[in-house]
């Protein structure tokens, strides 16, 4: 064990000292030197969480066979993210097909795919360690480059849609004792100013979930400004309600937009929850086996000028509910013909990024993938306080 914890010690420290776009090539060629793998290559999850694309390597270096995106549905590497295991499969001239998650805090980031000879429990375990230090070697380095951001998109990315992205969390899972959260945004063809948020601290999960009014750079102007004043009151510990208050005096101060809102602040060893709707749709809640919409009292959308102040709401989690928070680009217009509900009954055994995937899938099919208005939601699957 010790030699292998100083092995991985080796590996990060040669990731730190090769530029941060180099760090799949360095962890290829220290699993080639200790194990013997071939064909080492990694492969980024999409944007949209539907395709698998090849990192981008100079030619002649290990990772190879660059070729057009790989479609997730059905294939192996699907089964390896959904069920977060190691495949192992016979190749040719007896070699075996080795394919590992490469996974941080719940985040599926993608595979790390090689050819072995030998297959031993303890160079298995070796592979996986190696994948997990790979997360965090990503994790950190894409900071610092654009390669990584490159490589997980499949189609042209226009204005809106750039700063919408910048908006988004750098991960849209995060898994916790208390809880287990993943998010998804399906934008329209003409961006629509969907966002959402997440933070941790010591005792409180703090979510968002936003739509700003209007389409493509105007609607993600908007938004940036509204995701900024949410920020800045969360990080200067303003409460749900004062974050409420702060984003809708900086719509009425800096902008003529509108936006709907839902904040929340989780207590993390109670499961209370404190939230303001702000013109947004209604929750929906799976508990016991049964999905009902979470009736809230509804406050003006932010920027709207009006005498009435935000509410502060209450909602208890219990251990086992299931909460998902969407916009109304989950609901109206072609996505109305979606069945969330049957979706979020089939799915309740799954991960919450698996139902993600589940319900937006069923939104494009409802819209012939072709979105009028953003669509976005949010699974928070709560655990309980395991003290």
């Amino acid at each position: 064990m010790e030699g292998a914890d100083l092995e991985l010690g080796e590996l990060l420290a040669a990731a730190e000292a090769a530029p941060p776009g180099d760090s799949v090539e360095v962890v290829a060629h220290d699993l080639q030197k200790r194990l013997g793998a071939e064909r080492v290559s990694f492969l980024f999850v999409d944007l949209m969480g539907q395709r698998l694309v090849r990192l981008p390597a100079p030619a002649g270096e290990l990772v190879v066979d660059q070729a057009e995106p790989v479609d997730l549905h059905g294939s192996v590497y699907d089964d390896v993210l959904r069920s977060q295991r190691q495949h192992v499969e016979p190749e040719g001239q007896g070699g075996q097909r080795v394919i590992t998650p490469v996974t941080n805090r719940g985040d599926c980031i993608g595979v790390l795919e090689m050819t072995l000879q030998h297959t031993a429990d303890s160079v298995l375990r070796q592979v996986r360690d190696a994948a997990h230090a790979l997360a965090y070697i990503i994790v950190t380095d894409r900071r610092f480059t654009d390669l990584y951001h490159l490589g997980r998109r499949t189609t042209r990315t226009s204005l809106a849609a750039e700063i919408q992205h910048q908006l988004l969390p750098s991960s849209p899972c995060c898994e916790a004792a208390q809880f287990t959260l993943a998010a998804g945004l399906v934008p329209a063809d003409d961006i629509g100013g969907d966002t959402y948020d997440y933070t941790l601290d010591r005792d409180t999960l703090h979510l968002s979930i936003t739509d700003a009014m209007g389409h493509d750079t105007q609607s993600a102007l908007l938004a940036t400004l509204l995701v900024g004043a949410l920020r800045q009151a969360r990080r200067s510990g303003c409460d749900a309600l004062r974050q409420a208050e702060h984003a809708h005096q900086a719509l009425l101060r800096h902008s003529r937009g509108l936006a709907t809102g839902q904040m929340l602040c989780v207590e993390l060893e109670t499961g209370l929850c404190e939230l303001v709707n702000a013109g947004h749709p209604w929750p929906l809640r799976l508990r016991d086996g049964t999905v009902e919409e979470v009736e809230l009292a509804v406050n003006l959308p932010f920027g709207v000028s009006a005498p009435v102040p935000y509410r502060v709401q209450e909602l208890r989690l219990r251990p086992g509910d299931r909460l998902v928070l969407l916009t109304d680009g989950m609901q109206d217009r072609g996505a109305a013909a979606a069945d969330l509900v049957s979706v979020l009954r089939a799915t309740h055994a799954l991960h919450p990024r698996e139902v993600v995937r589940s319900l937006t899938a069923a939104v494009l099919d409802a819209c012939h993938g072709h979105l009028k208005d953003d669509a976005t939601v949010l699974v928070l699957d709560w655990h309980g306080n395991p003290e």
